[in-house]
């Protein structure tokens, strides 16, 4: 895709968004079946229907724009994944590999953060004022999902995770 404008800049954008959110909603649960924790289980599972609901917000967002979500793969989900399952695949104590599934998680959610905040931005400067109040509710989803991560790190897994052997 040649980039000529902001609006095609933004599509992008869209699109990588869209990619990105493929990818998480095929990790998800991997993710919640290496989760030894009931909570971050939980927490895993219930952002995977969160994620799915983000893929339908983009999916109006494509049909008003008369445009396809597809064509454009996101690199940055696709390298955080990676380095999320190998951590995976160490062979750590419970608590230790929660501790690293929250880490992996979290720099997902802060990439998104950063995507869903631009395209926000991008949608409020091209007109598309309820483009941008669909990303926000997104931005807004993924913040809690964000804070809610941490919340369990600093509630109890980090620390099994300290003692952990």
């Amino acid at each position: 895709m040649k980039l000529n404008s902001l609006k095609d800049l933004y599509v992008m954008e869209l699109k990588d968004l869209y990619n990105g959110e493929q990818q998480i909603i095929k990790s998800l649960p991997k993710m919640a079946e290496n989760a030894s924790s009931p909570e971050l289980r939980s927490a895993f599972e219930q952002h995977l229907e969160e994620t799915r609901t983000h893929v339908d917000r983009l999916e109006q967002i494509f049909e008003k724009l008369d445009e396809s979500p597809k064509g454009q793969k996101c690199k940055g989900i696709e390298g955080i994944i990676d380095e999320g399952e190998d951590m995976m695949d160490e062979d750590a104590p419970p608590a230790v590999c929660d501790a690293a599934l929250i880490s992996s998680a979290q720099r997902v959610e802060h990439y998104e953060i950063a995507g869903y905040g631009t395209a926000r931005t991008y949608a409020r400067r091209l007109g598309f004022e309820d483009h941008a109040q669909l990303l926000n509710q997104t931005l807004q989803e993924e913040g809690e999902t964000d804070k809610k991560l941490t919340s369990l790190a600093e509630s109890y897994i980090n620390e099994e995770a300290k003692s952990a052997r």
